[in-house]
């Protein structure tokens, strides 16, 4: 998810998108943990995207 997305979300929608993401990345850390991931970088992208998500929530509620 690339950040111009992000920050035309609203803040609910932004809140849930980040509570399915860290969901998500839960699962793959699961799945990998079992077995190894065909492709490793997915977690990368998944945990950069959670960041992303909850720096926006957090700038938003400074403003």
């Amino acid at each position: 998810m690339k950040q111009s997305e992000i920050k035309e979300l609203s803040v609910a929608e932004l809140q849930e998108k980040l509570s399915e993401t860290k969901k998500s990345y839960v699962d793959l850390k699961m799945a990998h943990a079992v077995s190894p991931l065909e492709n490793p970088i997915q977690l990368r992208s998944v945990r950069r995207d959670v960041a992303r998500i909850a720096t926006e929530l957090t700038k938003r509620d400074l403003k």
